[in-house]
């Protein structure tokens, strides 16, 4: 791995009696995309908040290496500001000024001169597939063109690292797909991204590495394909229809290493389906999956299956 641009050492967060973050660490190097996922209240969004200094951590550090050397968070917060783009989870564009001048105005507060920016405006747009909306209001675009002017606006000051924070919530398939083609692009050109996200397709397209937050821990680490298969059978029979989780408790059950009910549906996890398939044949009334393990049977195994409260 290269050296890191940013780290993150044993980083912690209490309110009160909970932990919200608990002894975190990790590095980002140049050209990667390290994702956070986790459930709600795993810690994911004040971990983005404790590097941006937008909330103070208990304990712990956030280092940013520049070419100058190590700055840290948060005795050198403007520095490090100047080479982070933040994509937050809502957006936060300006209703009053159009696409350009939200790019003006933003690029101001780096200091940037406005023929900078003006120069950097049309690459931006174009970008961001808006170059036919420079003089359209907020107010005009569709959710999918207000997140790629978020991300347009991120990178007015050429930062060498994205936060972005569940950056293709409310986006509809077309929209999400030229959301990832754009973030792809950044990491062919050396950006790094730290990514949150709930969406399993989403982690496993843009991140080269993974950390599994639960209550503010990590519960593992590694490369999408590493983790699936570390830690999961490789296949996945799942079985719905009536009476299916009837066969949670069968003979069946004998044919998977691992089985779960999860409302009308079973899933077999197993090394092996064939025997599995074969005897599902007996049951012709119920509808059956065959398929690899994914990031969200890792998900849903570390985590589980019970819905938390937004925290």
């Amino acid at each position: 791995m290269k050296a890191p641009i940013f780290s993150v050492r044993e980083l912690s967060k209490r309110y009160g009696s909970a932990t919200v973050v608990d002894r975190l660490s990790f590095d980002i190097a140049p050209g990667q995309c390290l994702g956070l996922i986790g459930p709600n209240g795993a810690g994911k969004t004040t971990t983005v908040r404790m590097c941006l200094g937008l909330a103070s951590a208990d304990e712990g550090e956030v280092l940013f290496h520049g070419a100058s050397g190590v700055l840290k968070m948060p005795a050198d917060s403007m520095a490090i500001k100047a080479r982070l783009g933040i994509v937050s989870q809502f957006d936060s564009l300006d209703p009053d000024f159009s696409c350009a001048e939200n790019l003006l105005v933003f690029g101001r507060y780096f200091g940037l001169s406005d023929a900078v920016i003006k120069e950097r405006i049309p690459r931006l747009l174009e970008f961001a597939a808006l170059a036919n909306k420079a003089q359209a209001r907020i107010s005009e675009l569709s959710g999918g063109m207000k997140r790629r002017l978020s991300l347009a606006r991120a990178l007015v000051n050429d930062p060498d690292l994205l936060l972005l924070d569940e950056p293709t919530t409310g986006l509809d398939p077309q929209a999400r797909h030229l959301m990832w083609e754009r973030l792809q692009q950044l990491l062919q050109q050396g950006k790094s991204i730290l990514l949150t996200t709930h969406f399993m397709d989403e982690a496993e397209r843009l991140c080269d590495s993974l950390i599994v937050l639960d209550h503010g821990r990590k519960m593992c680490e590694g490369s999408p394909r590493e983790l699936v298969a570390g830690q999961l059978e490789p296949d996945v029979v799942e079985v719905y229809g009536h009476g299916a989780v009837a066969l949670a408790g069968s003979a069946l059950r004998a044919l998977a290493e691992r089985t779960e009910v999860s409302g009308e549906t079973v899933f077999f996890y197993t090394h092996n389906a064939g025997p599995l398939l074969q005897g599902l044949g007996a049951h012709k009334q119920l509808r059956t999956l065959h398929r690899p393990a994914n990031l969200e049977d890792l998900f849903l195994k570390l985590t589980g299956r019970q819905i938390r409260e937004d925290a």
